[in-house]
């Protein structure tokens, strides 16, 4: 249990300390007018206050992430605390700030633009079809768990496929209204939900007597996957997720001063990694090791079913609904800003102003048809393919993040380290996964770890050239 605290006092500790230095390395200015303020639509472009901010991009990136993802995560032992520490200080952080601060310096982009401006064109095109793939997956995925969830709560009558229904209609008016009329006055609220949620279940694993295993690199899956890279690709919300930077455009568009960025970008991502540390504390303990874990997910469907019990034990009848609900709460919530974000992608893609309504529509339903068409799809399959295309988008914004810096003279390494590292994993693991080439391990981990340095090469070259030729970019 002295691994869990340490765990929690240093994701803290790293908000108030390694934060500082990516918001010193940035640059930061309160006296730079942002695009809310300078370019107030009343629709996406809209201020808000920093604390109201900070709660929707917390329940807009958290999803069922940081909790399903956690405790599949949890399998690996107490070795996934380590990920879930230092992705999150190092590389998830950073990630989502620079996601966030660089989508405020350019006007609210979106982040194929973003990382258009500083990559090139070639990474602009592709990111613009990635991340409006990733986003569609996003929405699928997180209509159909937390329908299954509102099915197992309510009669049998309101099945799984009413619920993918009743949530698809939310999905539309959320996606088409002004952002401060239904996301900016009901989401703080679910976002307090979820930290409260968290809090009940971590108070439950540390009064009721159960034993959280002390941190050990010993890999303690029972079918024995190797941690490497599958771990860091199944945490991926907990730790750090390309999703995160297609979010923090969102909320880019509503903060009034940019030294607001840290606590809503960079601390998001730190209470994001709290709770998926507490659920994966929780799943590895409630069942009495991981093998009993795998059993009672493969007996019971899944994620959602450890969810339901830990929290109905934990928390009682009336805790273990009010758990449940943030839980739905918190997936549904990041779905339609998913769904959002994917309209605003392609509306600066294309140009198209959003600001008529009828505007939105037009894009708005073809994603809502696609997606619809995706629900009919096995979950786990949905599941698999976005957990790598969503670390794949992590490692392209970090060296986003990188050249951003690079090109300003600061400490580009914040940046790049963990930029080298994502290439390595999410190379690796579409090299040896089943859903990708199907290698052996032995080839496959050489040559994702040599196209990891390779592009570090690549890009400190580029980088030394582009400082000599052209002057620094915002």
């Amino acid at each position: 249990m002295v691994s869990f605290f340490l765990s929690i006092i240093a994701l803290i500790g790293g908000y108030f300390t390694y934060s500082v230095i990516v918001e010193k390395a940035f640059g930061a200015d309160e006296n730079i007018k942002t695009p809310a303020v300078r370019l107030e639509d009343g629709v996406d472009f809209v201020p808000m206050s920093s604390w109201k901010i900070f709660l929707i991009q917390f329940l807009n990136i958290a999803g069922l992430g940081p909790i399903f993802g956690a405790i599949s995560g949890a399998l690996w032992g107490p070795a996934a605390f380590l990920w879930i520490v230092l992705g999150s200080i190092f590389a998830g952080g950073v990630h989502d700030y620079f996601s966030g601060m660089l989508s405020v310096r350019n006007d609210g982009a979106s982040i194929p633009e973003v990382v258009g401006k500083y990559l090139g064109s070639g990474f602009k095109n592709f990111m613009r079809i990635f991340s409006v793939v990733v986003l569609i997956l996003v929405g699928v995925v997180f209509i159909t768990g937390p329908a299954g969830l509102l099915a197992g709560l309510t009669p049998d009558v309101l099945n799984k496929a009413f619920w993918i229904y009743v949530i698809f209609a939310y999905y539309v008016i959320a996606t088409i209204v002004p952002i401060d009329k239904l996301i900016g006055k009901i989401y703080p609220l679910f976002g307090v939900v979820l930290l409260v949620m968290a809090f009940g279940v971590s108070c439950g694993i540390i009064f009721k007597g159960y034993h959280i295993p002390e941190i050990t690199l010993t890999n303690m899956h029972p079918s024995n996957l190797p941690i490497w890279p599958l771990m860091f690709i199944t945490i991926a919300c907990g730790a750090i997720s390309g999703f995160h930077s297609t979010q923090s455009p969102l909320m880019a568009r509503c903060i009034t001063n940019e030294k607001q960025g840290r606590k809503i970008f960079y601390g998001a991502m730190i209470a994001e990694g709290i709770v998926a540390l507490i659920w994966a504390a929780a799943a590895m303990t409630f069942f009495g090791g991981t093998a009993e874990l795998a059993k009672a997910m493969s007996e019971n469907g899944g994620a959602a079913y450890v969810v339901n019990i830990i929290s109905n034990t934990l928390l009682g009848k009336v805790g273990g609904v009010l758990a449940i609900l943030g839980v739905v709460a918190c997936p549904v919530t990041s779905g339609d800003t998913a769904f959002r974000s994917a309209r605003l992608t392609i509306a600066d893609m294309l140009g198209y102003k959003q600001g008529a309504i009828k505007n939105r529509l037009v894009i708005s339903i073809p994603l809502f048809l696609i997606g619809f068409v995706l629900t009919t799809i096995n979950f786990d399959i949905i599941w698999r393919y976005f957990a790598w295309s969503n670390q794949t988008l992590a490692m392209v914004v970090l060296w986003t993040a990188a050249m951003y810096l690079a090109l300003r003279k600061k400490a580009h390494w914040i940046a790049t380290v963990p930029a080298t590292f994502m290439t390595a994993v999410s190379i690796t693991y579409i090299l040896v996964a089943p859903e990708g080439f199907k290698l052996a391990h032995s080839i496959g981990y050489p040559i994702g770890i040599a196209v990891a340095f390779a592009a570090l090469i690549v890009f400190l070259i580029s980088a030394k050239s582009r400082v000599k030729t052209e002057n620094t970019i915002e």
